[in-house]
């Protein structure tokens, strides 16, 4: 199955490696490529993990350490959405953005 991270995902990833980095650059790099190898294998089985409709009505997650890994799959795809850490309010997190609407 493909895979996708999408851009908000890749910049919580981002995130992550530069918080983890203020500690242990090594550690850092070590853990976004564990982090990378946890969405190849979501890829692998995307059905094997827990639904989470009350914040998306496609939309899964896998936790990895303190970290929540949310992701939706379809039939040839894995999107990987985002990369938040659990202690964080996960809903106010995915809720789309609001703003003004876009001009025609």
């Amino acid at each position: 199955m493909r895979l996708l991270i999408t851009p908000s995902a890749v910049q919580d990833i981002e995130d992550i490696g530069f918080y983890i980095a203020q500690d242990n650059a090594r550690r850092a790099l070590s853990f976004i490529g564990e982090l990378r190898q946890q969405f190849r294998i979501i890829a692998s089985t995307p059905l094997a993990y827990r639904s989470r409709k009350e914040l998306g009505e496609n939309l899964r997650s896998s936790g990895y350490g303190r970290y929540v890994i949310f992701f939706e799959c379809s039939d040839e795809l894995v999107t990987i959405v985002r990369v938040l850490h659990e202690a964080r309010d996960l809903g106010a997190q995915l809720s789309p953005q609001v703003g003004p609407a876009p001009m025609h």
